[in-house]
């Protein structure tokens, strides 16, 4: 019986060999925005794994919109030459689909790295600044007091996320994720938790994603109408009187209608009063009810690290792909083991193909000109 994961799927002019997606990952091991050899090693290693697509991390669209100093950006020339020589490396030796995330952080930065603690920074003479939120609302007790952003901010915000955009369609991307999850930005503005504005930017549920979906349909316009453009949701705040997932299907509901391309499903990460039921693939249901109720494409993620499991997941239709993050980090390789395991054949990297027995061109006919290649 064919493999469901390693079906392929097309997303407008862009068609995925299989449905396994290397979830975007923040490395914090950025220069003032800029990739380097780290990058290069750790997206390098995952376009040769036979993902069908690779998400690069977590890309902020301006200075003050990261979670920390080192995180990775698309404002500068600089940035934009640093992540070119990222994907054309990835281009040439790899496989996979190329994808990049756009985020602001909002209220959530800045903060020192995870490695050195995460702790809020408080001064400027630390490496700090002042962040911007939809309200002056702090992330938590001891963290920044955000700006509350005035509607001529809201405008400049437009203007940097499609500024990035027409920087990541320059290198050369297949695909564009917003990153509307995980309590930054765009997120912020969606909950009533952190979303308390009196204009038409808060208050009832169509004015707090007024600003998501203007950003949304921003880039749209901005990003090549051949090449997707998908969005990360959080489905519920995991708060009581925080976003929950009606109104993630209401907001579903309206960026189909802006031409999504898929919703990358996820939860949490607004608020640290957030309880969590952690348990393998819990998000799943999230995914297959946003799938079920608007019939737009979904991915899930959270949790998912069994050959088996991810293949259930699309072959029930509960969700069109399945992302991994720290299931990659431990196994770059994941997709190829899972194929073995499920007895699909997938594209692989032609100059990997050697190392392993069972990738000879009397079993794999597809790949033979590839392996005499090299």
């Amino acid at each position: 019986m064919a493999s469901a994961l390693f079906s392929p799927i097309t997303l407008r002019g862009l068609t995925l060999p299989n449905r396994v997606v290397v979830s975007p990952m923040c490395q914090y091991n950025s220069d003032n925005g800029s990739a380097n050899d780290w990058h290069l090693m750790h997206l390098g290693g995952f376009s040769l794994g036979c993902a069908g697509l690779v998400i690069c991390e977590m890309t902020d669209v301006t200075p003050i919109g990261r979670i920390t100093p080192k995180c990775a950006g698309m404002w500068s020339d600089e940035n934009e030459a640093a992540l070119k020589r990222v994907h054309d490396f990835c281009r040439t030796y790899g496989v996979a689909k190329l994808g990049v995330q756009l985020a602001h952080a909002g209220r959530k930065g800045p903060t020192t790295t995870p490695a050195a603690g995460g702790k809020p920074i408080l001064t400027k003479e630390e490496g700090g600044w002042t962040p911007e939120a939809p309200s002056a609302l702090p992330y938590d007790t001891g963290w920044p007091v955000p700006r509350a952003m005035t509607k001529d901010d809201l405008k400049r915000c437009v203007t940097e996320f499609v500024a990035s955009t027409k920087r990541v369609d320059r290198i050369g991307y297949d695909l564009i994720e917003l990153h509307g999850a995980h309590g930054y930005l765009l997120h912020q503005f969606m909950s009533p938790l952190s979303n308390q504005r009196t204009d038409e930017y808060g208050g009832s549920l169509e004015s707090r994603i007024r600003f998501p979906l203007e950003v949304f349909g921003a880039v749209r316009a901005a990003w090549p109408e051949r090449k997707p453009l998908g969005i990360r949701l959080s489905a519920t705040d995991w708060v009581d009187g925080g976003w929950n997932l009606e109104e993630t299907l209401v907001l579903a509901k309206e960026l189909k209608k802006l031409g999504c391309d898929y919703i990358d499903v996820s939860s949490g990460g607004l608020d640290p009063r957030q309880k969590v039921p952690l348990a393998p693939g819990y998000q799943v249901p999230f995914a297959d009810k946003v799938k079920r109720e608007t019939g737009i494409t979904t991915m899930t993620v959270g949790l998912i690290a069994g050959y088996r499991q991810a293949e259930d997941i699309v072959a029930s239709g509960k969700s069109d792909m399945v992302a991994l993050a720290r299931g990659a980090m431990y196994d770059p390789r994941w997709a190829w083991h899972a194929a073995e395991e499920l007895g699909a054949e997938t594209p692989y990297a032609p100059k990997m193909m050697r190392c392993h027995p069972k990738f000879r061109p009397e079993l794999f006919p597809k790949h033979a000109q590839a392996v005499a290649a090299g």
